[in-house]
């Protein structure tokens, strides 16, 4: 900090901050009201403003209008009237969000089917692999009992042959 409080930074005072600080003269007020007193303020309290925009997802129609699951929520839409002058009046409407169309019920079937077709096929895969795994280990095991049974028969003819030599001599 120097003499005249203002911090050594690079990059200076954020913006937020050099308005309210170098602005003496504010003309503007952002202020919130929270109690209402015995009389009104002239062109603030006596007036109701409505929401420009009603909800826009699904869910949150429902729960403005009290509509059950059946109900249609795209007849209850908050549509904004457009009205020009030397054309007919016309009405604007959000689309609205998380709405559950058959399409979206196709898509779901879809994927759910797709997910089944796969851990079938994964099953019968794994089973196949199991019995060719089984069948190897089994082809293994033949192999290597008669690789000792061939050791055993050679082994018994050398001891056999040696005491045939050993009785001879």
């Amino acid at each position: 900090m120097n003499a005249n409080s203002v911090p050594f930074m690079r990059s200076g005072w954020p913006q937020r901050l050099l308005r309210t600080r170098w602005v003496k003269n504010g003309s503007v007020l952002n202020l919130v009201i929270v109690k209402k007193g015995e009389k009104d303020i002239p062109g603030l309290t006596d007036t109701t403003v409505p929401r420009r925009l009603g909800p826009k997802r699904a869910s949150r129609i429902r729960k403005l209008f009290n509509l059950s699951k059946e109900d249609d929520v795209r007849k209850y839409v908050v549509r904004k009237p457009l009205n020009k002058e030397g054309k007919k009046p016309r009405t604007k409407a959000p689309k609205i969000q998380r709405l559950v169309t058959p399409r979206v019920l196709q898509h779901k079937r879809r994927r759910i089917a797709l997910k089944k077709q796969r851990t079938k096929k994964n099953k019968e895969e794994a089973a196949e692999y199991a019995k060719l795994l089984a069948k190897r280990m089994k082809e293994a095991k033949e192999k290597r009992q008669e690789q000792i049974a061939k050791r055993r028969r050679l082994s018994s003819l050398r001891a056999s042959t040696s005491k045939s030599e050993s009785s001879q001599k």
